[in-house]
């Protein structure tokens, strides 16, 4: 057990790897964790009590929460300045008349989707500059043999009118 000043649950806030933030229902930061900090590159004395769309550019999944009484659970977010790609769970704490949202920095995950998708689409399109390349070079092989089939049968007219008029 925690024998000192802090309890249990301030030590989970502080060495939580996710991103925890609160804010009141005026969308007001209570609270961050220190992840969270890292996440976004500020101090927690920065945050509190300034407006989270100040820091987040858009609280309406948080107002959402609130005025809906639901839980967000899953919802990915990008936030490009930070570099930053998370996975939230939103949920309210009427009784303290807040909202919390817990965010799972996934952004290596998500980079390696974004390089696996560029991969695939430089694939496909080699794929197809090869067909394409295939398909040129088959086309000129069928028109150099339509034009050789083509003057060996007038060669073999001119033969046969040759071979016909000798017999006649």
């Amino acid at each position: 057990m925690v024998t000192n000043e802090k309890t249990l649950w301030e030590l989970l806030w502080e060495y939580d790897p996710n991103g925890l933030i609160v804010v009141n229902e005026d969308m007001t930061i209570a609270v961050v964790n220190p992840a969270f900090c890292k996440m976004f590159q500020v101090t927690a004395d920065e945050m509190v009590g300034k407006p989270a769309v100040a820091l987040l550019g858009t609280v309406d999944e948080f107002q959402r929460v609130w005025e809906k009484n639901e839980v967000i659970r899953g919802k990915e977010k990008e936030y490009p300045k930070y570099d930053l790609y998370v996975r939230q769970v939103l949920f309210s704490i009427r009784d303290q008349n807040a909202i919390a949202c817990i965010m799972v920095d996934i952004t290596d995950e998500w980079q390696r989707k974004k390089e696996l998708l560029e991969l695939k689409r430089e694939t496909v399109a080699k794929v197809n500059e090869v067909v394409d390349n295939q398909m040129k070079v088959a086309q000129e092989i069928a028109g150099l043999l339509g034009e050789t089939t083509a003057e060996t049968k007038v060669s073999l007219l001119k033969i046969l009118k040759l071979v016909e008029g000798e017999t006649l």
